[in-house]
């Protein structure tokens, strides 16, 4: 966590300002986490609404100190539009689940202000602090509410309108940047109160809004910076009560869709126009932030695949997030579940694959390997006590120990299957028993994964020697257990060559995953050579999506 500084009277928006606002908005969101999660009922009851809220500030911190060090000690002359743009930066890619989703989207609409240097200079042309600030946090309630496809009154949406109008009133009476940021939380601890009574959900289980007591926190720690005084500590509406309450408040949730997906996109503004339409036809809320060709997509779904491919169709979709809703509804209950699996997947189809078989995923993009951090963020967004972690490639065995050591350190069981392909985890996946013992399960894991011989097909970038000799850029290579075996001319040759060899030793199983430019006609020839050459073998194909080889080859 970032040093939270002792706040001084301020009332000047400058990067200095915005350091404090971010470290105080951290510290304080770190110390409500617990009792926010504890009340979170809506949209899902899934109990991580203050968690998610805490991670987006914490990737926004970050962006903000990575980006510009020097504010950080107060030594760098860097600008207000350039600090509040590497905060809002931050929190766009770190955003986690819908309440963080719309905060990112929150401090965008305030960088939209603060962070346009003409704006930014009209501080010292007359209009003062107090008048950038209210213009600021109206530009960021319009903002938010842009961007929910279907926005829902009694959330933080309602809370962020309310403190923007409470600003302006008190920007329109010329009041200092503390006196609006005063006003701002004032309205939003009045609106997060009337919460209950406009939303149903929160009625039956008696607590307020998560997202808007999130909000609520932000704009504490706005007036603290500002003004160098705390805000008084105010018990969480609900926190003490058992949530939920009624027999069955959340049962609109359990009816909803299954999946939560999350990613970033590089796309065009018109692209991203077509995507909402479409993700909106897929499921429910839908959150789309950001601008300037990078965004920040969050979608409730029963279809992942579908939602991931709509990415792919808008332009480049990467850090893609599948959660099963069935483990977080367990957390919303005090439960963790039992047993759950992380799998490290190299293509968005194999991610939206192995999400509907239950698997928290982690997208791998070529020469992208993920990091320590990635990979224990995934196990514990499983939420399990036990967790079977399927690295995926022999080169990330490293990152998948080490983050398998520091989840066994925060009390949860760790066991990494040595996965060296994507196929390999399928086969594993595919014998996975939650319900078995969790040693038993490993086991039958590791066994369905050693019995299975992978192949891939690449094509050669440059001249050089291989196992199977020399080849030449625009050479099919076909690789057999990581070792080039084959080298040939065309794609579907070099994959026969490939089954032959991995078929000699036997086999009843022969998956098939097929990278984005590979037609169809290349899958049904495959199949049909298999099964003219080997009746009693079986043959799967599956699409791997954007990101993954031309084609890889699993052999049971």
């Amino acid at each position: 966590m970032a040093h939270e500084p002792q706040p001084q009277p301020l009332d000047e928006l400058d990067a200095a300002a915005v350091r404090t606002w971010s470290s105080l908005a951290l510290a304080a969101l770190g110390r409500a986490r617990e009792d926010i999660d504890a009340i979170n009922v809506y949209p899902v009851a899934d109990a991580d609404t203050g968690t998610n809220l805490y991670l987006t500030a914490e990737s926004a911190d970050r962006g903000l100190a990575e980006a510009f060090p020097g504010v950080t000690d107060g030594t760098a002359p860097t600008s207000l539009a350039e600090a509040v743009r590497a905060w809002a930066h931050g929190a766009l890619v770190g955003a986690r689940g819908n309440s963080g989703t719309i905060l990112a989207q929150l401090l965008r609409g305030v960088a939209d202000v603060l962070g346009d240097e003409p704006a930014a200079r009209a501080q010292q042309a007359g209009q003062g602090p107090g008048g950038l600030l209210a213009r600021a946090l109206t530009r960021a309630a319009e903002e938010a509410y842009a961007a929910v496809a279907h926005p829902v009154e009694g959330t933080m949406l309602t809370v962020a309108g309310a403190a923007a109008r409470a600003g302006e009133a008190a920007g329109a009476a010329a009041g200092t940047a503390a006196e609006v940021a005063r006003a701002a939380y004032d309205g939003a601890r009045a609106a997060l109160a009337e919460t209950p009574g406009q939303l149903a959900a929160l009625g039956r289980a008696g607590v307020v809004d998560a997202g808007g007591c999130g909000l609520v926190v932000v704009f504490g720690a706005l007036w603290q910076a500002l003004s160098g005084q705390e805000p008084a500590a105010e018990p969480v509406r609900g926190r003490a009560v058992p949530v939920p309450q009624s027999p069955d408040p959340c049962a609109q949730a359990e009816d909803g869709p299954a999946y939560e997906v999350i990613y970033l996109l590089e796309a065009s503004e018109a692209a991203v126009g077509e995507l909402r339409e479409r993700l909106d036809g897929l499921g429910d809320s839908l959150v789309v932030v950001g601008g300037d060709g990078l965004w920040n997509v969050h979608v409730h779904v029963d279809d992942p695949g579908a939602a991931v491919e709509a990415g792919v169709v808008a332009g480049r979709p990467y850090r893609i997030r599948i959660t099963h809703f069935g483990d977080e509804r367990r957390r919303a209950r005090g439960e963790r579940a039992q047993r759950a699996v992380v799998a490290v997947v190299p293509g968005e189809g194999l991610a939206g694959l192995c999400g509907e078989a239950g698997a928290t995923t982690v997208l791998v993009r070529p020469g992208e390997p993920p990091a320590v951090a990635e990979l224990l963020d995934a196990v514990r967004r499983a939420h399990a006590r036990e967790v079977v972690l399927l690295p995926g490639g022999a080169e990330l065995r490293a990152a998948a120990a080490a983050a398998a050591e520091q989840a066994r350190a925060e009390g949860v069981r760790v066991a990494v299957i040595p996965t060296r392909s994507a196929v390999q985890g399928l086969a594993a996946l595919a014998v996975h028993d939650p319900e078995g013992s969790f040693d038993e399960d490993v086991v039958a894991m590791t066994a369905a994964a050693g019995a299975t011989r992978y192949g891939e097909l690449a094509v050669a970038e440059r001249q050089s020697f291989t196992s199977a000799g020399i080849c030449q850029a625009g050479d099919v290579l076909g690789l057999i257990d990581g070792d080039v075996a084959v080298i040939g001319s065309g794609l579907a040759e070099t994959a026969e060559a490939v089954l032959d060899r991995m078929l000699g030793s036997g086999g009843e199983l022969v998956t098939l995953v097929l990278g984005p430019d590979v037609p169809d006609a290349v899958a049904e020839r495959l199949e049909a050579y298999v099964q003219q050459g080997h009746l009693a073998v079986d043959t799967v194909t599956y699409r791997g999506g954007r990101y993954s080889a031309p084609l890889l080859v699993g052999v049971e």
